[in-house]
């Protein structure tokens, strides 16, 4: 087993639970990575282990979030305190909401995937959305300084709101640097949706996206060699733990904070990106 490739998966996990949940682009991040310290694998080998680690990411989701995502209940009534297994609606139709969000990005983006990460994925494509997203962040800051949100529980969320975030979403799926949390939560924001709601629905909305995005790698690779399976077994653990840290930190800061520092690291990033592509 090469111990190189081990540490490199466990920095590697350390950036995706990070910047997969911040609205700073995991792709970005992980772009820079891989220009200074790629790991000693085949192209398919990286290109499927950079998506797949993000299931790491998602259990962290599952875990803290796990009566929020659940729809089973115990009902209890007066004359049977052990109760009955039924459904939570509200739970029911959350979801629908975040099936109907995820419609665009796997109707569109899904058959793309391949066309997409071939004419876009290089180093301007990626720093063009950083900036270009980082601005959003403090133009749509600065002009709800002073409005008051619309909706603040995801529970309260339309379907019309569902949709537009979808779409927001699929400019994600098609544009790498786009930060697929920081669409969803600008697409969110506009729409007068809280910080907190906002996030929290792109936790939920991550869970079928990124699954999808798991399995149309796996297609294309079928076969781990031992040293390759514990790399990615690696990188998927710690993006787990690092992302219950990240999701905290981001909904205890959103409590008190705005985004703009995000959208002004985002611009920063975005010309760290360009350099360096300009520069290997």
């Amino acid at each position: 087993m090469c111990m190189l490739n081990i540490i490199k998966s466990v920095i590697f996990g350390i950036v995706e639970g990070i910047t997969e949940w911040l609205p700073i682009s995991s792709t970005g991040h992980l772009y820079l990575f891989q220009s200074f310290m790629n790991l000693n694998e085949p192209k398919a080998f990286i290109s499927m282990y950079m998506v797949v680690i993000q299931l790491g990411a998602i259990l962290a989701v599952v875990l803290l979030y796990w009566k929020r995502l659940w729809p089973v209940r115990r009902i209890r009534t007066t004359k049977d305190r052990v109760g009955r297994l039924g459904w939570d609606h509200d739970i029911l139709q959350m979801w629908l909401k975040v099936i109907i969000a995820t419609i665009p990005a796997a109707v569109i983006g899904g058959p793309f995937d391949d066309f997409f990460e071939a004419h876009f994925y290089n180093p301007t494509s990626i720093a063009v959305m950083l900036i270009l997203f980082g601005i959003l962040f403090i133009v749509v800051e600065n002009r709800n300084a002073t409005k008051k949100a619309r909706v603040y529980s995801v529970d309260d969320f339309t379907y019309r709101d569902a949709i537009i975030i979808g779409l927001f979403q699929l400019i994600a799926a098609l544009f790498p640097g786009t930060s697929r949390s920081g669409a969803t939560i600008i697409g969110a924001l506009m729409i007068g949706i809280s910080r907190t709601s906002a996030a929290e629905f792109t936790f939920f909305l991550a869970i079928p996206a990124m699954f999808g995005g798991t399995l149309l790698k796996l297609r294309h690779f079928h076969h781990f060699t031992g040293d390759q399976g514990a790399v990615l077994a690696v990188g998927m653990i710690v993006s787990f733990v690092v992302s219950v840290l990240a999701i905290k930190f981001l909904m205890n800061y959103i409590k008190t904070h705005d985004f703009k520092a995000f959208g002004w690291y985002r611009i920063a990033l975005g010309i760290i990106v360009l350099a360096v592509g300009f520069l290997i």
